[in-house]
């Protein structure tokens, strides 16, 4: 039965490339995915394009394709990746640029758009998932709308001859699924075959988490080799059965519990994990050790893909004003309470106006809270943070500056001050119909 391996090169923006061009050289692969594109990411990247048509890509787009291109085109591996961001023409075009400066000919690259459903978003008052109030209430402070395509389009231009795809907003499992889908010329309407492939997706999208990064635990689960860690490959045969391995050497570990936890992450009901090809059915699947650093993947289902498409939605919230302040020695965590005690009074003489407020001693309450924190030892450092959230970054700023007047404003023995303040770009999601979405295809060729 033949075979396509896929290798995982990327599991978020900023993710590591060693691993990438390790695959390309000794992973054996016919595909190399690079999943890139979070939530907040795409909103984040439709503010760049509103500064700068030709932006809004990915920002570590060149240096992986000056890292893999050349060394992919020779050896016949086909790259999709979501890094076209907000602006996968533009992506694409520098593709075509990095192609050329390599000295490649032959390579057809495919942009794929229509992701971008703003006008659609607008023209609806659409229910926000979240919270169930209309859009409308955030219709002014919008950034960004981007509905999660299918594989449909990536198949398309991989039967048009595309080397490389660059897409935009397309659903994670999606990336994977594509070239399946050509490859095997499975029916859209397999619906058990399609949950089979979101399995696959869904375990290979976030590249190191299923070899061992985000899993080590020293003591209880160790890992070995995590500077070194490899991405994974799946091993897919035409039936939709797969083997989850990684390459020989290199660091992390391919076991059933690095397997089983990459299953759970991030799925609601795993009973009906709705995407835009199918509504997979994760309750059957089954994990076999065939061999070291080797998982067998079996019994994913699906039923009907719904009508809708999810859509998210990115809009400037709010503005958030930070400061932050460490002390040592004996009294840390004394001197540290002042600290905050200080900056919350002097806030309020100020007059400063925030929506939200937190005050937190890093190390002592800042992730759970004062009384699931408690401890009978108490630390020899602590770092007093301030966070302030406001309607206007004027506001902002004069957060982080209290905290900054605490070197000679406040307790004894405070240093490494720092102080910032951004715009906070928060994520909403609605429901679209999927007839009003229309994807297409734009092609740059060498």
């Amino acid at each position: 039965m033949r075979t396509i391996r896929i290798g995982s090169g990327a599991g978020y923006s900023g993710d590591r490339i060693e691993p990438a061009v390790e695959l390309v050289e000794k992973g054996d692969i016919q595909y190399l995915i690079f999943e890139c594109l979070a939530e907040r990411t795409i909103a984040i990247a439709q503010q760049a394009k509103m500064k700068d048509p030709n932006a809004g890509y990915d920002g570590l787009l060149t240096q992986r394709m000056e890292a893999v291109l050349l060394r992919c085109k020779e050896k016949g591996i086909k790259i999709i990746t979501n890094m076209g961001a907000a602006n996968p023409i533009a992506g694409a075009q520098k593709i075509k640029e990095i192609a050329q400066q390599l000295g490649i000919s032959g390579l057809k690259i495919a942009a794929v758009t229509g992701d971008d459903v703003v006008d659609v978003v607008r023209d609806g008052d659409y229910t926000i998932l979240e919270t169930g109030e209309k859009l409308s209430t955030i219709k002014d402070n919008i950034v960004s709308a981007n509905a999660y395509l299918g594989t449909r389009p990536i198949v398309e231009a991989l039967r048009g001859g595309a080397d490389v795809i660059i897409t935009g907003r397309v659903a994670d499992p999606a990336l994977f699924m594509a070239p399946l889908l050509y490859e095997f010329n499975w029916s859209e309407e397999n619906w058990d075959i399609m949950g089979q492939g979101t399995v696959i997706g869904h375990l290979l999208e976030c590249a190191g988490q299923i070899t061992g990064g985000y899993f080590a635990d020293p003591g209880y689960k160790d890992v070995q080799g995590l500077a070194r860690l490899g991405f994974p490959i799946a091993q897919v045969q035409e039936d939709g059965t797969f083997v989850i391995t990684k390459v020989p050497g290199s660091g992390g570990k391919v076991t059933l519990a690095t397997c089983k936890e990459q299953l759970l992450y991030e799925i609601h009901n795993p009973a009906a994990y709705i995407t835009p090809d199918v509504v997979a059915d994760f309750t059957g699947v089954h994990f076999t050790e065939v061999g070291e650093n080797e998982i067998k993947v079996t019994g994913g289902k699906g039923q009907p893909k719904t009508e809708f498409l999810k859509a998210s939605i990115g809009y400037v919230d709010s503005y958030m004003g930070e400061g932050q302040i460490s002390y040592a020695g004996p009294g840390a965590v004394n001197r540290g309470k002042l600290a905050l005690e200080i900056v919350e009074e002097r806030l309020k003489l100020i007059g400063v106006q925030y929506q939200e407020l937190k005050l937190d001693l890093i190390g002592i309450d800042s992730l759970h809270g004062s009384n699931l924190s408690k401890s009978e030892h108490e630390p020899y450092e602590v770092r007093a943070r301030v966070t302030g959230r406001t309607q206007n970054m004027k506001e902002a700023i004069r957060i982080g500056n209290e905290v900054e007047t605490l070197y000679t404003n406040g307790p004894a023995g405070g240093g490494g001050a720092t102080k910032s303040a951004k715009q906070v770009v928060a994520m909403v999601s609605a429901l679209v119909p999927r007839s009003l979405i229309n994807y297409k295809l734009h092609y740059e060729v060498i």
